[in-house]
């Protein structure tokens, strides 16, 4: 069932009763009555507010048996329907675990649920920290939860409702398939709680969620509790986006004039300085000229001030730059704090820092991101420390920082509202390329705008930019369009772990279960009609080339058969060409003299050096290229270029022959010019050969000449209408084509899921992981093994490629297997430990490259998220150092990484030195003892700096 609900708070209990006959008065008394006598009635004292339509349908739902899947706006208090499903279990004397997709949310949750039903009561589970494992109510990350249902926990006796919190994180690319995995894997008698932002497929999800888990109610809420303003900032005004006129919402007529005038003015390029010019310089110069310009970010946070619209977050899609911003206001002399707020701020941040030694506050920065704390300025990113992170966090919801510079990262849940939110760019890198934000990035970024309870109104505030589209802005806006698409794709440890529990049989049914295959399969429906509606059009063309004379469908095919034989001799004739081009071009020397056929430096040139293939042998190798010969020449009007094989469509043949000086310099324009002249001297009266054209294969071909007879034979060529059949024919024949690449799509579509199943078990038995349905001794380790290089770490314990490492060492070795550099490609190469460690990640990724190749024969596809990436050697020196014991200004000047980074993979790679630790065979290997040893060696000064609460 799904239940729209767009009211606004207390309508629900708003019916009036004065004009009620006795009769229908006493009905209601006793509906109250009953009312008070539930579940909900008591929850509800529990809150000095009244609750929302849509938290109190979805807790009745939850009251009645079903699960529910709420999805409504950020800060619209989602929440309180799963804080009613912990009320419930500890009602009935069961468990409730609270699952978050990130460590700070649980952390957050924890805090919040130990204030409300006391610290005994509630646990945490992250893999940082276990706190009171066993209580009836316990928050853990989503991962904590799918690894218990693999282990088959004795946690999970007396499990009553599980609370997906964030459940929309399932779209995400890398760890998605997480929470489809729980939802599929839970047991039946556990009650579902699924909170999600507002998604344009609720329904579909819900649809999804009432198969694999029973009764679901669907609830939806569009409602925003605060109301939300969009502008753009311009200059020194500040536009509304929006205005209101004729009943309807149109975008700002000031805007869109605004937006013609700036692209109608050229701009203006400073020719007196060049490139000289400073950014600063062009940016006043700009303002001259213009009415409107980019204001900077201390103009903006002021302006924000005036108007009485701070707290503000800026969202800045760069780390660098939400530190550069902070710096920049702090330059501008900006002070937001009164002395009683900066004292306020001081002893809490050195209280919440009395831990970190003070040789390494300076290490990180600490004295200048308090000056900035103090005057009410932060930035928050993935980069910082936690513990400073959660410093900003603490402090922003207090109001004693009331501008933060933040990445997107702090959209992702955490509980930080603000008055305002500004955006100072609509496009981010992707990682690929940078690209327009979308319409569902757009809400989730501004749905941080108004507090509930405390602003009246949120504010959206957009910067202007040159070539600012208005109604592009506006269509963001205004759109609410945010599906849901499953990224579940099996893994090697899925595999082994659902053999294990499932065997094969079912362990397919179960993954054809999953909401990806939901998503394909109803795909497929849109197709299937399509592929209807082709066979209508099929069944209409072939009607309309009928011929009274014949078989016209039989004609259409040997005029098809002889056109495509045709095409196929002259293609095989252009790559004859292009292989005897080739050849030629390989026989060519230096000091050769050719005539380029073709192309821009067509005419007399003499060969340099003759670029031969990689891999040739023999002669004058000179440059290699893998895609064929590229001479040097230098061609009679003195350039020096490297030619390609289009340069030449048919054969070249030296003309003559020169000697090339020694002392000839092609960088020279001199010794060019000296060269030239020789080369027209010597060669230029030697006409151009023309190459004489070939008589066509066509010609001689004995399957053309028969069909052609066959053509001539034919009853339907002597018709008068036949080229009018021919083109129905023609239209027929692409339809059909086209109809057979959509049945092809619908077979791709159906069962992908379990197919690649297949595909990855056939591997896992080639290498002996499996055997059928039982799941070896090799198995069993991989399935303690969570990650994605999985089989990769496995097969290095196998091998024992790590034994007689020492725990730095094997630190170094296994940070290969979580870290992912942020840099391009071109990176330099990394710095690694010297000895058995360096010995030991050349034969990690031997082992990778042999994988990769078993992955290509099983035709297991690394870019659609299955399947094993090259391991990243990047972080293996910083791992190494700090395991080694080495202080962190050491570790992080070498490195050049940033400390919230440097934390975050140190933390990363102790969780898979754990899971190591406990697969590792215990007889006859050290691993285990030195996982261990690793942990303790990573775990020390500001990476054990974690809080809770």
């Amino acid at each position: 069932m799904i239940v729209r609900l767009s009211a606004r708070p207390g309508t629900l209990d708003s019916t009036m009763t004065e004009d009620l006959s006795p009769a229908e008065r006493y009905a209601a008394a006793r509906r109250r009555a009953a009312e008070q006598a539930t579940a909900l009635a008591g929850f509800r004292e529990m809150y000095d507010f009244g609750l929302d339509p849509f938290q109190i349908e979805a807790c009745k739902a939850l009251e009645a048996g079903k699960g529910v899947l709420v999805a409504a706006p950020t800060g619209s208090g989602k929440t309180i329907v799963g804080e009613f499903a912990v009320h419930l279990a500890l009602r009935q004397g069961k468990k409730c675990f609270y699952t978050t997709p990130i460590k700070a949310l649980s952390n957050q949750k924890y805090s919040d649920l130990c204030r409300r039903y006391g610290s005994g009561t509630v646990g945490l589970l992250t893999g940082d920290n276990s706190v009171n494992a066993d209580a009836p109510v316990v928050v853990m990350t989503t991962e904590v939860l799918r690894n218990m249902l693999y282990a088959g926990s004795q946690t999970l006796l007396g499990l009553g409702y599980v609370v997906m919190d964030e459940v929309h994180y399932l779209s995400d690319r890398f760890r998605g398939a997480v929470w489809e995995e729980v939802i599929i894997h839970l047991p039946e008698s556990v009650t579902l709680v699924s909170l999600s932002a507002t998604v344009s497929n609720a329904e579909e999800f819900g649809d999804w969620l009432d198969t694999v888990r029973g009764d679901t109610e669907v609830i939806v809420s569009e409602h925003r509790p605060v109301p939300l303003f969009q502008h753009v900032l311009a200059g020194r005004r500040m536009y509304d986006l929006f205005e209101e006129g004729d009943g309807r919402r149109k975008v700002n007529p000031d805007l869109l004039r605004m937006a013609r005038l700036e692209a109608s003015r050229p701009s203006f390029p400073d020719r007196r300085r060049g490139r000289s010019m400073r950014a600063a310089d062009r940016e006043r110069e700009r303002r001259q000229r213009s009415r409107v310009w980019t204001p900077s970010r201390p103009e903006v946070i002021e302006r924000l001030d005036a108007e009485g619209l701070l707290p503000a977050i800026t969202f800045i899609f760069s780390r660098a730059a939400c530190e550069a911003a902070v710096q920049q206001c702090l330059y501008a002399g900006l002070r937001l704090n009164d002395e009683a707020a900066r004292e306020e701020v001081r002893a809490l941040v050195e209280e919440r820092t009395a831990s970190i030694p003070p040789e390494d506050l300076h290490v990180l920065g600490y004295y200048e991101w308090l000056e900035g704390l103090e005057r009410g300025i932060a930035a928050h990113h993935a980069g910082m420390l936690p513990t400073f992170k959660e410093v900003v966090e603490e402090l922003f919801v207090r109001g004693l920082v009331k501008a933060v510079f933040a990445t997107e990262t702090l959209a992702l849940g955490i509980n930080m509202p603000a008055r305002s939110v500004v955006l100072e760019k609509l496009v981010k890198w992707n990682g690929e390329q940078h690209a327009d934000i979308t319409p569902g990035e757009y809400t989730q970024l501004t749905g941080r705008a108004g507090r509930r309870g405390i602003d009246v109104e949120g504010h959206a505030v957009v910067l202007w930019q040159r070539g600012m589209n208005p109604e592009h802005l506006a269509g963001l806006a205004g759109t609410r369009t945010y599906p849901l698409r499953s990224s579940f794709k099996p893994s090697y440890n899925m595999a082994v772990n659902l053999v294990e529990q499932f065997g094969r049989h079912r362990s397919r049914e179960l993954l054809e279960s999953s909401f990806a295959q939901f998503q394909a399969d109803k795909s497929v429906v849109g197709i299937s009609r399509q592929v209807q509606r082709n066979e209508e059009g099929l069944a209409g063309y072939r009607k309309s080339m009928t011929c009274h004379l014949g078989d016209f469908e039989e004609y259409a095919r040997l005029r098809r058969e002889l056109k495509d034989r045709e095409n196929e001799l002259a293609r095989q004739g252009a790559a004859q060409r292009r292989a005897e081009a080739a050849v030629a071009l390989e026989r060519l020397r230096p000091g050769d003299v050719i005539h380029v056929p073709t192309g821009k430096y067509a005419g007399l040139a003499l060969v340099l050096d003759p670029g031969l293939p990689a891999g040739r042998v023999g002669g004058h190798r000179g440059l290699e290229y893998h895609d064929g010969p590229r001479p040097l020449v230098l061609t009679a009007e003195r350039q020096v270029k490297r030619l390609a094989s289009i340069d030449f469509p048919v054969p070249v043949e030296p003309v003559d022959r020169m000697r090339i000086p020694k002392s000839f310099n092609p960088r020279s324009p001199q010794s060019r010019r000296d060269l030239a002249s020789a080369l027209r001297t010597r060669a230029g009266h030697i006409p151009l050969e023309r190459h004489r054209k070939r008589r066509s294969a066509a010609a001689d071909d004995r399957e053309i000449a028969r069909l052609r007879s066959a053509l001539r034979a034919h009853p339907c060529h002597g018709c008068d209408e036949r080229e009018d059949h021919a083109r129905w024919a023609e239209r027929y024949h692409r339809l059909l084509r086209d109809t057979k690449q959509l049945e092809r799509r619908i077979e791709g579509r159906t069962n992908t899921i379990a197919r690649t199943f297949d595909r990855i078990v056939a591997l896992l038995t080639e290498l002996d992981y499996l055997r059928g349905n039982e799941v070896t001794e090799h198995g069993r380790r991989l399935a303690r093994l969570y990650g994605e290089l999985d089989l990769l770490a496995s097969e290095c314990l196998r091998g024992r490629v790590w034994e007689g490492l020492g725990p730095a060492e094997l630190a170094a070795c296994v940070s290969a297997l979580v870290y992912e550099s942020r840099a391009g490609d071109d990176a330099l190469a990394p710095k690694l430990p010297a000895g058995k460690a360096r010995e030991a990640l050349g034969e990690m990724v031997r082992i990778w490259g042999r994988l990769d190749a078993l992955e290509e024969e099983f035709r297991i596809n690394q870019t659609e998220g299955v399947g094993q990436r090259e391991p990243d050697l990047g972080f293996a020196w910083a791992a190494y150092m700090w395991a080694s014991g080495k202080g962190l200004d050491e570790v992080l000047r070498e490195t050049e990484m940033p400390a919230g980074d440097f934390v975050r993979w140190c933390k990363q790679v102790i969780d898979v030195l754990g899971q190591i630790a406990a697969a590792a065979p215990t007889e006859n290997s050290t691993v285990a003892r030195n996982a261990r040893k690793a942990v303790d060696g990573l775990l020390r000064g500001v990476v054990a700096y974690s809080s809770v609460g």
